[in-house]
């Protein structure tokens, strides 16, 4: 029988999730055949006890250490404890953060876990972006229970320009179109009112917005959808079920999405506040 040799043993010491050391440790191993060696990772490291005990289990065992951690005080234990054992270290991050520091002039900001809280910023703007668009215009009422924000309105309110902006702020948005002829979803009125935002319009803007928007379709402009009258019963409707769920209502006449927006951003800051 053919001895089974020893796999030197690669722990991955961070003081966040460590998927960027362990990245770079893997990507080396497949140079030298990934089968050589066993990764192992020790994530969210804080303290000087739980890296002693990892440098004594490496010297023991023959292993090595590749390490991201952000404090120095850390990093120096690390590296001190490392050459009093003879043992192989290679800081992940250190050198880069020195070299960044040179370049820009600056001292970091020393605060592990900052890559993993960007990514964590990043995938939930992408989910709140896929949202707004699979619940935009009433596609699904389900979507109104799910949402953090419900936008309800006539055509042409700048629901969906409002959902998306309020998505890149990692607001997950429904928006529903009110139209006389349909009643509204039973899920609407399930919604606290303080998650609904009525959005409603002078009519003579929303008359001139309705004209150019048929103008842009090839179609006449005359057509009922953007009459007078028709408008002025579409906002009377509006108004009622607004009422009716008890919503904040939003007036974005002559106003720019952003500026609509932060002002709903700043009802849902101040909502959260009062602990409704």
């Amino acid at each position: 029988m053919h001895e089974v040799k020893h796999k030197p043993v690669v722990y991955v010491v961070s003081d966040s999730v460590g998927e960027t050391a362990e990245f770079v440790v893997k990507a080396v191993a497949i140079q030298f055949n990934s089968g050589h060696v066993e990764i192992k990772r020790i994530p969210f490291v804080s303290d000087a006890d739980t890296i002693l005990d990892v440098v004594e289990e490496a010297a023991q065992g023959g292993g090595m250490i590749a390490y991201t951690l952000v404090l120095p005080e850390l990093r120096r234990i690390i590296r001190e404890e490392s050459e009093r054992r003879n043992l192989v270290t290679v800081d992940v991050m250190g050198p880069m953060m020195e070299a960044f520091g040179r370049l820009l002039g600056i001292d970091p900001r020393l605060e592990p876990g900052l890559v993993r809280r960007l990514d964590e910023e990043y995938f939930r703007r992408v989910a709140a972006i896929e949202f707004a668009v699979k619940y935009d215009d009433g596609k699904d009422p389900r979507g109104l229970l799910l949402a953090d924000v419900v936008l309800i309105g006539v055509s042409r309110t700048s629901k969906t320009p409002l959902s998306m902006y309020l998505a890149h702020k990692r607001l997950k948005v429904a928006n529903l179109p009110l139209v006389p002829e349909v009643e509204p979803p039973e899920e609407l009125f399930w919604v606290p009112p303080n998650k609904v935002v009525g959005l409603t319009i002078n009519p003579r803007q929303l008359n001139e917005i309705r004209q150019e928007r048929l103008k842009a379709l090839g179609l006449h402009a005359e057509a009922n959808y953007a009459s007078m009258e028709r408008i002025l019963d579409e906002l009377d409707y509006a108004e009622k079920i607004m009422r009716k769920v008890g919503c904040p209502i939003f007036d974005v006449s002559n106003k720019a999405v952003e500026e609509v927006a932060n002002k709903i951003l700043q009802f849902i800051r101040e909502e959260k506040q009062s602990g409704c």
